[in-house]
């Protein structure tokens, strides 16, 4: 071949994916002579006449997520209200309970206050508990058939619990497990979502979104007030049914744009009951060992991290007599809807580490639990609930947006969901063992020092996960990086060929079809030419030889 001669069908396949280094552009397509083009090259044939086009700008469902648009947003704001009913009805809880406690103390009721705590608690262990099976079932029947039975249950549960407001054995499967249950349908696919239509400002969206639970919180406790001395303990009941209904509303905005993960191939051996489970369960993210790693230690880091906000009323007052008690209830909801606006910004910052941001809400948590025992101001103490709010948000903020960094599209759902199903053990038990040591000590101190200690600990065990390799996410083209000596780097194999090195892996990969006449893998010769087996090409400043 001359110089500068046209080149064949195989080499411009080479050129057309081998990424703008030298010039400094970045829209991905580089052509022979070094420039740069607007427009991706058509499509070519190979041998056989298979048409061959250049995914590298392509993720592994074909389709990049969106990140806008009229429909992203509308998923967004749905998302933000899912979160809110949900998240909102069961933090404020307190306020039906003391409705609940006063009318089973009139019927004669000596431990009314418990049974009636009780409700509560099944609810928000009942919706991290099956979290786990609402990702199954979200990657099994889909977002929007799972968040429209959600909607269907938590709002049928607290429908059914107005007709049975004196009967506490019926309460606890209406109000705790029903309403529950729905709750966790609806919960996991709505951080599922964000994934399918945002990327580059996934972190600020889901922190948008999980603010919504602050902001609900902040919110319902006087309009349920002002209802229940409207309507009564039945009629608030059906209103607050009427507005989960909602959910099933935004469970038809939530059109899913990555398929579903591929059913378990068949493999021989394999009994109808193993593959029925894997047809269910994505094993292929437990194989992920960065994904072990978050999903223990993040769960061993929640022994502790619900007592502050389960005993905080009770520690002020018996510490701090005579002070509000609801204000550093009230500032921990309304920092940590700041803190998962403001971390969400932060998450989508080039450079920023997800994990080591997650870490560091832990360790502050952890930290400011310890303190508190140790506060002898109400001020401090409500300075410090104003800084555990605002680590708070950074920390829910960041589970969907490391979900999908670590398990990719495919098994960001199941992984969301297995990890707060795991969660839902210390969360539940966290609370009544320090119950159980303030009532035999009549102290917080040993109580909230210990409560203190699970986040550090798992904070520190996280920095396992940079000791594993990092897997791929989903099967991408090799790329290919011009340096200034003329040499090729072969990015996404690892391999690096220049100056008559072969690498073990051919040049862009011999899946992907782009080889010389008869199947052969291009290579770099000792003389620096690229050899399709058809001829040789020279990819220094972009000239064929």
């Amino acid at each position: 071949m001359t110089e500068n001669e046209p080149l064949n069908d195989v080499q411009s396949q080479v050129n057309a994916r081998i990424l703008p280094a030298a010039n400094g552009h970045t829209n991905g397509v580089v052509h022979a002579n070094g420039k740069d083009s607007m427009k991706p090259p058509p499509p070519v044939q190979n041998g056989n006449g298979t048409h061959i086009e250049a995914p590298c700008c392509r993720d592994i469902h074909g389709k990049e997520p969106p990140d806008g648009g009229a429909r992203a947003w509308l998923v967004m704001v749905s998302a933000f209200l899912c979160n809110g009913i949900i998240f909102g009805f069961i933090n404020t809880y307190g306020v039906i309970h003391s409705l609940l406690t006063e009318r089973l103390t009139k019927l004669g009721d000596p431990e009314a206050s418990s049974k009636a705590a009780l409700i509560g608690a099944l609810a928000i262990g009942t919706t991290f508990l099956f979290s786990t099976m609402a990702g199954c079932l979200t990657d099994k029947i889909g977002l929007r058939l799972t968040t429209f039975a959600g909607g269907v249950l938590s709002a049928g549960g607290l429908l059914l619990s107005s007709f049975c407001t004196e009967n506490i054995g019926a309460l606890y499967f209406t109000y705790g497990i029903m309403f529950g249950l729905g709750a966790a349908l609806a919960y996991t696919p709505t951080l599922a979502i964000l994934g399918h239509y945002f990327k580059r400002y996934l972190g600020k969206v889901s922190g948008f979104v999980t603010a919504g639970s602050s902001v609900f919180t902040v919110i319902l406790p006087p309009c349920l007030d002002k209802l229940l001395a409207s309507y009564g303990l039945e009629g608030t009941l059906r209103i607050m049914s009427l507005v989960s209904a909602f959910i099933i509303v935004c469970s038809f905005v939530y059109k899913p744009l990555h398929p579903p993960p591929e059913p378990p191939k068949k493999k021989p051996g394999r009994s109808r009951f193993n593959l029925f489970m894997r047809s269910i369960i994505n094993v292929e993210i437990w194989k992920k060992k960065r994904f072990v790693i978050w999903a223990l230690c993040v769960p061993l880091a929640l022994f502790g991290y619900f007592v502050p906000y389960v005993h905080m009323m009770q520690f002020v007052k018996t510490t701090f007599p005579g002070e509000d008690v609801n204000l550093p209830v009230m500032c921990i909801g309304i920092t940590s809807g700041i803190g998962r606006l403001i971390f969400g910004v932060i998450a989508d910052m080039p450079g920023v580490n997800r994990m080591y941001l997650q870490q560091l809400s832990l360790v502050s948590i952890g930290l400011v639990t310890l303190l508190l025992p140790l506060t002898n101001s109400y001020v401090v103490l409500v300075s410090f609930t104003l800084v555990m709010g605002l680590f708070d948000g950074c920390f829910i903020s960041l589970l969907g947006p490391i979900a999908y960094e670590i398990c990719g599209p495919s098994g960001a759902t199941q992984a969301i969901g297995f990890l707060l199903g795991l969660s839902s053990i210390p969360l539940t038990v966290g609370p009544p063992v320090a119950g159980m040591i303030f009532d035999s000590t009549n102290s917080y101190t040993l109580p909230l020092i210990l409560a203190g200690l699970p986040p550090l600990l798992g904070s520190s065990l996280l920095f396992l996960i940079k000791c594993v390799k990092e897997e791929e996410n989903g099967v991408s083209a090799p790329r290919a990086v011009v340096l200034a000596n003329g040499d090729i780097e072969i990015a996404g194999n690892g391999h690096y060929q220049s100056g008559g090195t072969k690498s073990s892996t051919p040049l862009m990969g011999a899946t992907n079809g782009v080889h010389g006449s008869g199947g052969a893998a291009p290579t770099i010769q000792s003389n620096g030419h690229v050899d399709n087996g058809t001829g040789k090409l020279a990819v220094t400043n972009g000239s064929a030889s």
